[in-house]
């Protein structure tokens, strides 16, 4: 299992209009092979940030699968014109402690 990581800014005042398009685009992502599971969270302290959390079975589910198909590309059209600055997608792998 491979978790995704990203700290989404959203332009100020924008804030609503985000989430409702995000509940649209949930729908996108939720449909996609290798797609696990994933969170929006709204930071308390910072307006406008966001931290989204997507597990997928592979990296290659993510960067491959759905990067590449063309529901990302719609997902792109919903969401990308909220965020400022554009955000950096991090990969992370589970360690046992």
């Amino acid at each position: 299992m491979i978790l995704e990581a990203v700290i989404l800014y959203v332009k100020p005042g924008l804030e609503s209009n985000f989430e409702t398009a995000f509940k649209k685009a949930s729908k996108i992502i939720s449909s996609m092979d290798g797609y696990l599971s994933h969170e929006l969270h709204k930071c308390i302290e910072v307006k406008g940030k966001y931290l989204l959390l997507v597990k997928w079975e592979t990296l290659e589910s993510h960067t491959v699968g759905f990067r590449s198909s063309v529901e990302y590309q719609e997902w792109k059209k919903l969401l990308h014109h909220f965020y400022d600055p554009f955000p950096t997608v991090e990969h992370f792998e589970e360690i046992e402690i």
